[in-house]
């Protein structure tokens, strides 16, 4: 299973889940806020308390940071492997332009009150 765990309370966040699941047409991934008691289960407690990064699961494997979004990216297929060009910048470099979105995320795109829930058509995908 490929899971993306993200901040539900983050506008960004909610933004790319938005995107991934507009854009993974065969249902590749799922979805858990990082708050989910099922993050809380089966993620390190380092990848919980640290919401600055999302992280993506795929057949066992955890990814962070800038690696998370190439990675799920490039899983998307199509158009979406072009993102694989990044790769060839080093992970340092790309690990700094993330935290730095990350540590601005709140005060840029805003932070909700409560975490994202699924509407009803979402369900299907997340998991809580």
């Amino acid at each position: 299973m490929n899971i993306i765990f993200f901040d539900g309370y983050c506008g960004l966040c909610n933004g790319f889940i938005d995107f991934m699941m507009n854009v993974d047409k065969k249902r590749i991934f799922k979805f858990s806020p990082l708050q989910s008691e099922f993050a809380k289960a089966n993620l390190q407690l380092s990848d919980i308390e640290d919401l600055k990064s999302v992280v993506v699961l795929i057949d066992g494997k955890t990814y962070r940071k800038s690696e998370a979004v190439l990675k799920a990216l490039g899983m998307l297929g199509g158009m979406w492997k072009v993102t694989s060009v990044f790769r060839s910048f080093p992970e340092k470099l790309l690990d700094t332009g993330y935290d730095l979105v990350a540590e601005n995320r709140y005060k840029i795109f805003g932070k909700s009150d409560t975490c994202r829930l699924p509407t009803l058509e979402e369900k299907s995908r997340f998991i809580l």
